[in-house]
């Protein structure tokens, strides 16, 4: 465990990083090229290391929700494709053909308009189709199957646009039920069965691709010509009921430190609220993080932490910026003592599928929700490559 003067820290292991993206790619088809998610700042683990060192291992795609997020991906990863997943205003139709991003098609009328843009101003943007084969957000509805493939066929022939693929996005494909089985089945049928009628007419796409990483763990199909490695590319569990078929390591730990010790009696209360009355006379410490570092409010009286690889639990409601907990058990106290959140202590481990339980979430809003205002630091081969905003 790293040593530092700082109230609270993520650290970042970029050696498990890779450890993940080995052991995915061992999952996947020679014909599927491993797509790396790394939108919402990689999952709050911090874009530019992640990419930087996802490129050294030889990935050369991405997949981003925003235009913002393309344009900074482009700078970590000069050479190589990076697809926006969701919308962009048409009037970035420049900026999309300049750093050479690929935009998602959302629908028959937002094609047309991004290619009146890149018609009047004599570019080409290149492009993948959206279909919304069942998860009824964005994209061409896919169930309707012929009036989706002359939507399709009509946005292939529309000017200014370099239409390279097709894809759409698993609902429950991490649901082991045999109806949601069938569901995330009868997506994938319909994707490709759109593709083979387009071959049929001897329109051929680079790409059709359908796999998230749920579909990675659990459908993994190898005509899929892209995975789409998001939550598994960090190490956490798309669902945390079920186990991913294969061995991953978290990225991401979370640390702070004990600014405070001290003892408190039967009677005694803790925090807003006076949610928490001790029994007994009790040692309690006060940890340095709160909700406004994303270590959430929900936690209170339920998660807990790890000092000297002992647990120990919240006690009392999470602070904006201090939580206290109970370390009664816990020999040879003292100020300064680094408690850990998420992460390996000892032979213990806290992860953020684990916390996800105590307030009915997933894995996905706890690393995402851990807020800028924590440092990340970035280590690889047991050495600190980068800190941020840490004296």
């Amino acid at each position: 465990m790293l040593e530092y003067r700082q109230r609270a820290w993520a650290e970042i292991s970029l050696d498990a990083l890779a450890h993940n993206v080995q052991v995915i790619q061992n999952q996947l088809g020679e014909h599927t090229e491993f797509c790396a998610v790394v939108k919402a700042d990689a999952y709050g683990h911090g874009e530019e290391f992640i990419c930087k060192k996802l490129s050294a291992l030889g990935i050369k795609f991405y997949a981003v929700s925003s235009f913002e997020e393309a344009i900074r991906v482009r700078k970590w990863c000069p050479e190589s494709e990076i697809l926006i997943l969701g919308y962009t205003a048409p009037e970035c139709a420049v900026s999309l053909a300049e750093h050479h991003i690929i935009q998602t098609i959302i629908s028959e009328d937002y094609a047309k308009e991004l290619s009146s843009y890149a018609k009047n101003l004599n570019i080409k943007i290149k492009c993948h189709i959206k279909l919304d084969t069942g998860m009824g957000r964005i994209g061409l509805f896919a169930k309707s199957q012929e009036t989706c493939l002359q939507e399709i066929k009509t946005i292939l022939n529309l000017s200014g646009l370099q239409v390279e693929g097709i894809f759409t996005h698993f609902a429950v494909a991490d649901e082991p039920d045999s109806e949601n089985q069938a569901y995330t089945q009868a997506q994938e049928n319909l994707i490709f069965d759109i593709s083979d009628k387009l071959k049929q007419e001897n329109i051929l796409l680079k790409h059709v691709h359908c796999m998230n990483s749920a579909g990675i763990c659990y459908h993994n199909q190898p005509k899929s010509t892209l995975a789409r490695a998001g939550i598994i590319l960090y190490g956490l569990m798309p669902n945390r009921f079920l186990e991913v078929p294969f061995a991953l390591q978290p990225v991401l730990s979370l640390r702070t430190r004990i600014s405070h010790i001290k003892m408190i009696h039967k009677g005694d209360c803790v925090s807003y609220g006076r949610t928490y009355q001790a029994q007994e006379q009790r040692k309690i410490a006060t940890i340095t993080i709160g909700y406004a570092d994303g270590y959430a409010r929900l936690l209170s009286n339920q998660a807990q932490v790890l000092v000297n690889g002992i647990r120990c639990p919240i006690v009392g409601r999470v602070c904006m910026d201090q939580t206290m907990i109970d370390v009664t058990d816990i020999p040879d106290l003292s100020v300064g003592m680094v408690v850990t959140l998420i992460g390996q202590d000892g032979n213990d481990c806290i992860t953020a599928d684990e916390l996800a339980g105590y307030y009915q979430t997933i894995g996905y809003e706890v690393v995402c929700g851990i807020s800028k205002r924590i440092p990340r630091v970035f280590i690889e081969n047991s050495n600190i490559i980068h800190k941020d905003n840490l004296i």
